[in-house]
């Protein structure tokens, strides 16, 4: 399991006169972390703090010890973006094989990556020519080459069937079981449960830490969306 594979001190962003992070300190571990908030709050912005693609007004963001988004962790960090990130020029295979290239990965590792999100079927088929739901899973799968020690992961499960999604989650734990660190957004409150822990997000704040039981009894709810509400309302 990771330990502290993201530590977050002081960090501020402001975007367009606006403040989108307002002075986060967080730490990320091991297992599944959620990151939940309703749309525009902070979260894609906090996940690309994390990959380094963010400039910062204040603050500091590590990752295993490293400035984020350093040349050392381009093998170690797997990052997928709301908007599918492969080339819509190319099949699927043909897409794996050159970040493959790019990360020193093997034919194995393609092929498993592939097999992960159920795209076997359509590794021959250009990426334009897929479905929304298929383009994001050749994203997700581009991100799982190498084995990354840190997943990164906004809304990937947007738009998916719920059989998908489901087995999406699994492939999630299962991946931190083997010891990755997973850090993945929603602003699906009923994925709330699915995390291991959860991060609720408001307006650039976060206004939550603990586990989906944890955050329900503090809030003396019995859901996550009461929950966060709840919060919300206690905080105005």
């Amino acid at each position: 399991m990771v330990n502290n594979a993201v530590e977050i001190h002081d960090l501020h962003v402001v975007r367009g006169g606006r403040t989108v992070l307002e002075h986060l300190d967080v730490t990320i571990g091991g297992g599944v972390t959620g990151l939940l908030g309703p749309s525009g709050c902070g979260k894609s912005t906090l996940m690309r703090c994390l990959v380094g693609v963010q400039q910062v007004k204040a603050g500091t963001v590590t990752v295993f010890g490293e400035p984020a988004g350093s040349q050392p962790l381009r093998a170690r960090v797997g990052y997928v973006t709301q908007a599918a990130s492969v080339y819509d020029d190319l099949t699927v295979a043909e897409n794996l094989r050159f970040f493959a290239r790019v990360l020193g990965a093997g034919r194995d590792d393609v092929e498993r990556a592939v097999d992960a999100v159920d795209l076997a079927a359509h590794q021959g088929q250009v990426v334009g020519r897929l479905s929304g739901g298929q383009r994001s899973r050749a994203s997700l799968a581009a991100a799982l080459l190498g084995k990354p020690d840190l997943l990164v992961l906004d809304e990937p499960t947007v738009g998916l069937d719920p059989v998908l999604r489901r087995d999406l989650w699994a492939l999630f734990h299962g991946l931190a079981e083997e010891g990755a660190a997973v850090f993945v957004s929603s602003h699906v409150m009923d994925e709330a449960d699915r995390c291991d822990r959860l991060l609720l997000m408001r307006e650039g704040r976060l206004i939550a830490d603990g586990s989906p039981q944890e955050i329900r009894e503090k809030a003396g709810t019995d859901d996550v969306e009461s929950a966060f509400l709840a919060i919300v309302e206690g905080a105005a």
